[in-house]
């Protein structure tokens, strides 16, 4: 029989063996880092009423289709040209690879290469051609689904667009923005609503780059260049077209050989460290 000293000395043996338990709320740089390569992205139309007149379009996140805010890539044939037309929501635009034009109907064209920026009203009647073997961009809404609706449906919602060629981007840098630390990386501001803002990050060939995220949401496309994400320990090339997002406060690393740019969209300050 086991008198009761010993049995309380078993007992407490049991229940106090020594182990680690992970950190409630602990997540890795994995968990939190979600990535999308170019590889990876499944094309569908951006018009199915058109079929293959349509351009094509990949959702990177949201659902172009739903009520939710959405950012999708949308592929243009050569020689495309929309018929005028008009949509129910807003966007705005950069272009990734080729050159476009989106105006109205009757307006001269301006062709807008890698890096450049528009934004498209609800309601204005507008054209969108391309002009280069291959073009690409990427499209981004606040809220969806997004439609294509005929020119007699036009109306106005109050805004203006923007067409802003990558010529005409004011850059900022380490002596002007609090957010860049180290030499040559540079941020153009795109547009700011609500809490949220879009800018793009210009990278110089050959450098290290730490992305702090201070917000819920962070999002980021690459738009021109070749970037490699470093994620516990692994590297991944992303092209351009490639798509990276945090849910969380998170520490990012990257590296360029070539110059990049990167689309940047959060709700909270983010600081952009160099090496």
């Amino acid at each position: 029989m086991v008198n009761l000293n010993t049995l309380n000395s078993l007992l407490a043996g049991i229940f106090f063996i020594p182990f680690a338990l992970p950190a409630i709320g602990a997540q890795s740089t994995k968990d939190k880092v979600k990535v999308i390569s170019t590889e990876q992205i499944e094309w569908g139309y951006l018009n199915p009423a058109r079929g293959d007149k349509s351009p094509r379009a990949a959702n990177l996140w949201g659902d172009r289709t739903g009520s939710g805010a959405t950012g999708m890539l949308v592929r243009f044939e050569p020689g495309f040209s929309s018929p005028p037309h008009i949509h129910n929501v807003s966007y705005r635009g950069i272009v990734i690879e080729g050159s476009l034009h989106n105006d109205d109907p009757t307006a001269k064209a301006m062709w807008m290469p890698s890096g450049s920026f528009w934004t498209q009203p609800a309601g204005e009647d507008h054209i969108t051609s391309a002009n280069a073997p291959a073009n690409m961009i990427y499209l981004e809404i606040d809220s969806g689904p997004y439609l294509v609706k005929p020119s007699a449906q036009q109306f106005d919602n109050g805004e203006r667009p923007v067409n802003l060629h990558y010529s005409n981007l004011t850059w900022l840098d380490q002596s002007t923005s609090t957010q860049l630390v180290g030499n040559g990386i540079e941020m153009a501001n795109l547009w700011q609503k609500n809490g949220l803002s879009g800018v793009l990050l210009r990278l110089p060939a050959n450098t290290k780059m730490t992305l702090s995220s201070e917000g819920t949401e962070f999002k980021a496309v690459v738009i021109q260049g070749k970037l490699t994400v470093e994620r516990e320990n692994a590297r991944q090339m992303l092209h351009a077209g490639s798509f990276v997002a945090a849910h969380l406060p998170v520490d990012m690393s990257f590296s360029a050989d070539q110059q990049v740019l990167l689309y940047v969209r959060t709700n909270a300050a983010f600081k952009a460290t160099g090496e």
